[in-house]
């Protein structure tokens, strides 16, 4: 293939700096020409491997067949009507079989947005409406969005937060366990109450919003009688419990919703995007029947909201998981990633822990081994050397250090092998 000897990494990267404004960031200087499954190639030629998956987009792989041809399907039928004008099927499909595969014994309702910021701003707003409440609790290390009420709840400052103020009020933030840190349940238990002593009481506080697993906080996953206390200490107040399954959806963790795995504790909101629709954009809001009906009618949507392609792509998605049981793949996934990170981490003791749940799978480096000394200048080294390797990674957690794997579920084990080889080789250049 003949390629434009200007068109390069260096050129285009030049043209992105004089064009776009420097507070859109770009974990690599790399722009792609086309992509496949598990695999991208750059304007350049080179091929990497992507273990970023677009920051779990991409569960089912960039341009699944039967995504990309559900798509096609779609557009030659219609492409928008805005759905609260003129409604189309596909949407109503969608809205029952999310409500049938998400988890609880009580009818469910449904509606979509486009962004997952979207999708945790209108839980607030449903929360809001159902309880008559107006206070929301958070926690330290969260992410729930860019958007002000996203970055009201998220928990962390740099780089969301620092200069955006002032953010909507009435938003608090308790302290997520992580026994690695030493904060334990009790501690994080503790903390609540300490917010219903000092700023809110409970009877003010609509819902609880927590992600299953802390995606930009570090893969830390709430342990399970942690989320059983939660659950309780909402029923006793009548608070809602809203599960953020932005990242953690879609089969990342195994099963198709991360709170599956709280022994069937089912929340009361829950939000979804990123791999949804298999890279179109696409969010969905999916709760209590009684919950959702609580806000007018008008209350509720957004122009491009539930956009026809988007929902014949998830559609595509969901029988995709079905199909090729992509839930099964998840785990095994999990355990080979599991197994050649943890191969590398007996190699070399910066790596203090591995984690993860299904394929949700992380390592958290830290200097000498030391958990109270996060080395994120080492992690940034390693996803720097590991994209000029060939492959493409990404890095999370409040002091950076945390290296994050969201390849795609479609990715054969032998690329899964070929990423953790390079993984492993940059390992042990950096620390020869």
């Amino acid at each position: 293939m003949h390629r434009d000897p200007y068109l390069n990494n260096a050129a285009l990267m030049a043209r992105r700096r004089a064009a776009l404004p420097a507070g859109l960031g770009q974990a690599h200087e790399i722009f792609i020409e086309r992509a496949e499954n598990a695999e991208v190639w750059d304007v350049e030629g080179r091929r990497y491997i992507d273990f970023a998956g677009g920051i779990a987009v991409l569960n089912t792989g960039h341009r699944h067949p039967g995504v990309s041809a559900a798509v096609r399907a779609q557009l030659e039928r219609y492409t928008h009507t805005c759905f609260q004008v003129l409604a189309y099927e596909p949407y109503v499909e969608l809205c029952e079989r999310l409500n049938a595969l998400a988890p609880g014994a009580f009818a469910k309702k449904s509606f979509l947005m486009t962004t997952g910021a979207e999708a945790v701003e209108n839980a607030i707003k449903v929360a809001r409406a159902y309880t008559k409440r107006s206070a929301v609790i958070a926690f330290g290390g969260g992410f729930h969005g860019r958007t002000m009420m996203g970055l009201a709840l998220t928990g962390k400052v740099q780089p969301y937060k620092a200069g955006f103020g002032p953010f909507p009020a009435e938003v608090f933030h308790a302290r997520f366990p992580n026994a690695l840190l030493g904060v334990s349940i009790d501690d994080a238990m503790a903390s609540i109450e300490a917010i219903f002593q000092h700023d809110v009481e409970p009877a003010r506080v609509a819902a609880i919003i927590l992600e299953p697993v802390q995606g930009e906080g570090g893969f830390h996953v709430a342990p399970l009688d942690f989320v059983r206390r939660l659950h309780a200490l909402c029923k006793r107040h009548g608070i809602l419990l809203i599960a953020d399954e932005v990242q953690t959806g879609a089969g990342r963790t195994g099963t198709w919703l991360a709170c599956e795995h709280w022994d069937g504790i089912a929340p009361d909101l829950i939000t979804m995007a990123k791999s949804l629709a298999g890279g179109f954009p696409l969010s969905a809001i999916i709760g209590r029947a009684e919950v959702m009906d609580a806000p007018a009618p008008g209350g509720l949507g957004g122009t491009y909201a539930g956009n026809p392609l988007a929902c014949a792509a998830a559609l595509a998605v969901i029988e995709a998981f079905d199909r090729e049981q992509l839930l099964e793949r998840s785990r095994a996934l999990g355990e080979r990633l599991g197994a050649g990170l943890r191969a590398i981490a007996a190699k070399h003791a910066v790596i203090g822990d591995v984690r993860g749940i299904g394929a949700m799978v992380a390592i958290e480096l830290f200097r000498d081994g030391d958990p109270h000394q996060p080395d994120g200048a080492l992690a940034k080294a390693i996803v720097t050397a590991a994209a000029q390797a060939g492959l493409i990674l990404l890095s999370c957690g409040p002091s950076g250090n945390v290296i994050r794997v969201l390849v795609p579920l479609t990715a054969s084990d032998a690329l899964i092998d070929e990423g953790l080889a390079i993984l492993a080789r940059v390992f042990d250049a950096a620390l020869a």
